[in-house]
């Protein structure tokens, strides 16, 4: 018998949860349900709550206990934690903050009402309200919105063991750290104490002596995503996060870039379609219709674009009945082709790996590509319509029209992105639909434009 992973486990018990909640909805016994609701990791249970309705994940949340609201709302995306705060009276959302890492704090205070988050800030201490208000003056995006202010700072003239000494009287260290961060006494930053190294070496060793000098600390403003970038390249665990004089301001860890690289991730995804990362699946009927709506208008523009061009030639149509047939697979194949390039740029240019200086050559490889995939299948088209249709100059035309259409999909799908991003303007969001736009009039255009000059 082969064991399950843990994944399908977790995913087994929030079926399983779901299942048992629906049951609980019809019988009215809700006893066994919380029970198997609170021995969930609070992540669990943010994606149980994610994939309920609104009925049952009112119902769920009423029967988490209050001591981990907090961890479920630092877990929940964005438009489920905005929903569930709105459930949620002024005392309760102080109490749910309690306890909270700095970085999670701050993730849930941007959702909270003005008058929440002053009654939160005035029952810190006066350090803990320093941290967070110091992590809030930082878009959300950035290095200073990620970073976590519970640091372990040493200076480097102490000793290892004075710094071990240190350690076991504090009892305790933040999770996920893996190395102690060496400051000045005036908080600039100079380098990081492994904790591999304080245990293995000499104790009479000087944490100047032993500490790595070379690991950069992380600017605040820089974006997200060229964190994960560094994290990714360096293989970090935790990182120091520095203001621009140098001075210490908190750490990021792993399992924030993780998140920022699923985020990432579900946005390239989710964007391609016109939807957000954070989109909730029972948002209500009328905010999703919104929503979508504007989506589907931008495309019934360019559709209509893509009919008035087929227009231009009815007259062609009328007469030769076998363009009919034809036409989709031209702008099909432009499609598919243009797609395949700007999937493969957007995924570049995240990656940092696609820029002005080789913006060029990934050009002309990119045409080389569209033209060789090109005749390659306009050699087998041809074939197939001049078989199929008894006609060899029918053949020959879709032939040329798909040679025309994807060499214009690799050139735009190239392109395009760079144009966006130049722009200002997110290539993933509005690259699909400009595509889409130029494969379909240049495949309609090429195609009847030749039918039109070679047939009548």
């Amino acid at each position: 018998m082969t064991e399950s992973s843990p994944q399908e486990t977790r995913q087994g018990r929030i079926k399983t949860l779901t299942a048992a909640l629906a049951t609980a909805l019809q019988s009215g016994v809700l006893v066994n349900v919380r029970k198997m609701l609170n021995s969930l990791h609070p992540a669990e249970i943010a994606r149980l709550l994610e994939s309920l309705p609104a009925r049952e994940r009112r119902l769920a949340w009423e029967l988490i206990e209050a001591d981990l609201e907090g961890d479920v709302l630092s877990y929940a995306s964005d438009e489920v934690r905005a929903l569930l705060i709105r459930e949620m009276d002024a005392q309760e959302l102080v109490a749910a903050t309690e306890g909270l890492d700095t970085d999670d704090l701050v993730d849930i205070l941007q959702d909270l009402p003005d008058v929440v988050i002053h009654t939160v800030l005035q029952s810190m201490d006066e350090q803990d309200r320093h941290r967070v208000v110091s992590a809030l003056s930082y878009p959300q995006d950035t290095a200073g919105g990620l970073m976590n202010t519970d640091t372990i700072t040493v200076r480097p003239d102490v000793t290892l063991d004075v710094v071990l000494r240190y350690l076991r009287q504090r009892g305790e260290i933040p999770e996920t750290t893996d190395s102690l961060i060496v400051v000045t006494r005036a908080d600039q930053y100079i380098g990081l104490l492994s904790l591999a190294t304080l245990l293995t070496r000499d104790p009479a060793f000087t944490v100047a002596e032993v500490m790595v000098r070379d690991v950069a600390g992380i600017p605040a403003t820089l974006p997200a995503t060229e964190v994960a970038h560094l994290f990714e390249q360096h293989d970090l665990i935790s990182a120091p996060v520095v203001d621009v004089d140098g001075s210490l301001l908190g750490r990021i860890t792993i399992d924030d870039v993780v998140d920022v690289i699923r985020d990432e991730a579900e946005h390239s995804v989710m964007s391609m379609a016109g939807l957000r990362e954070e989109e909730d699946i029972f948002a209500p009927v009328i905010a999703s219709a919104r929503r979508r709506g504007v989506w589907l208008g931008i495309n019934l523009a360019t559709a209509f674009l893509a009919s008035w061009v087929i227009g231009l030639f009815e007259a062609t149509l009328q007469q030769i009945v076998a363009l009919a047939v034809l036409m989709p697979i031209v702008a099909s194949m432009g499609g598919i082709a243009g797609s395949q390039t700007i999937t493969l740029v957007i995924r570049g240019m995240a990656l940092g790996r696609v820029g002005v200086a080789n913006a060029r050559q990934l050009v002309m490889k990119e045409l080389a590509v569209g033209a060789l995939n090109g005749v390659l299948w306009a050699l087998v088209v041809a074939a197939v319509a001049t078989l199929w249709f008894h006609d060899y100059k029918i053949g020959a035309i879709i032939g040329a029209a798909m040679i025309i259409n994807l060499v214009v999909a690799a050139l735009t799908g190239a392109v395009l992105p760079l144009i966006i991003r130049r722009m200002g303007a997110d290539p993933a969001l509005a690259g699909t639909v400009i595509l889409t736009t130029v494969t379909d009039v240049v495949g309609f255009m090429a195609f009847l434009g030749l039918a039109t000059i070679f047939l009548l």
